[in-house]
């Protein structure tokens, strides 16, 4: 997977990914180039098997602070609405980027993570914070419905529709303690910590059975929009490919010998 990035930063140690958008005296803001150049790399990322979990991380204390008022909100303004939805569409394509690259996704949030920065946090499959991280969905803040990226399919999900739709309606911060209370947050720990206990939980995902940890994220996000009776059927297909893989052979192998199983992501 290329490291050779110029919008954001990417490190590649071992299986893990590292990645951080790099403006931090402006607390990391999103431009055009970088939500286009993510939305790629990710799109790319579904077809490398060498990465196998990615660490969304803050950079000078902040996670990000959304998109950019001088170089996104501004420009926006003076948009005719065909390269508005241009726009949204590219944007939105960045979470279904994230959702569709087959590896799980951590954000390790400190500071300020504030619209589409919040979005992006959101769209991972697993967030950790500081104690004093902010979070804000505060696009009606600046005008805008909080229908943004995907923000009223998620949230809600994750946090409920009460909790969301307060979120979304009046735009204010979610502490950490909130998100955290209320299933937003995984854990929360010191920022002197948020960086090992990120690598610690994308380590166990990595040396774990990476094809089925697809094949776990790929169901999460279709059996949104499945009744009941089509999620199990679903499952069951996804289960019996899984249980055509080496890696569940290696589990009972390991098992009958009193072993801990050494899985290889096939």
């Amino acid at each position: 997977m290329r490291t050779d990035v110029s919008h954001f930063k990417c490190e590649i140690d071992g299986a893990i990914a590292t990645v951080s958008l790099d403006r931090p005296e402006r607390k990391n803001p999103l431009t055009f180039d970088s939500y286009a150049e993510m939305r790629d790399w990710f799109r790319e990322l579904h077809y490398d098997d060498e990465v196998k979990a990615v660490i969304l991380a803050p950079n000078g204390g902040n996670f990000s602070s959304g998109g950019d008022v001088r170089d996104i909100i501004g420009p926006l303004t003076k948009m005719t609405m065909k390269e508005l939805l241009t726009f949204t569409r590219m944007t939105g394509d960045l979470v279904k980027a994230m959702i569709g690259c087959g590896k799980p996704i951590i954000a390790a949030v400190d500071g300020v993570s504030a619209g589409a920065g919040a979005i992006i946090a959101m769209a991972s499959d697993l967030r950790i914070s500081t104690p004093t991280s902010k979070t804000a969905f505060l696009f009606n803040r600046v005008g805008l419905a909080g229908c943004d990226m995907g923000a009223c399919a998620m949230l809600p999900r994750i946090i409920g529709q009460g909790r969301a739709s307060e979120l979304l309606y009046l735009g204010r911060s979610m502490s950490a303690e909130e998100g955290h209370a209320w299933g937003y947050f995984n854990a929360v720990v010191e920022p002197a910590a948020l960086m090992d206990e990120a690598r610690k939980m994308a380590g166990r995902i990595a040396s774990g059975p990476t094809f089925s940890n697809m094949m776990t994220k790929t169901m999460l996000a279709q059996e949104w929009s499945m009744s009941l009776d089509q999620a199990i059927e679903a499952e069951a297909q996804a289960q019996a490919i899984c249980m055509q893989g080496q890696d569940f052979t290696r589990a009972y192998e390991a098992f009958i010998a009193g072993q801990t199983p050494a899985f290889e992501g096939d």
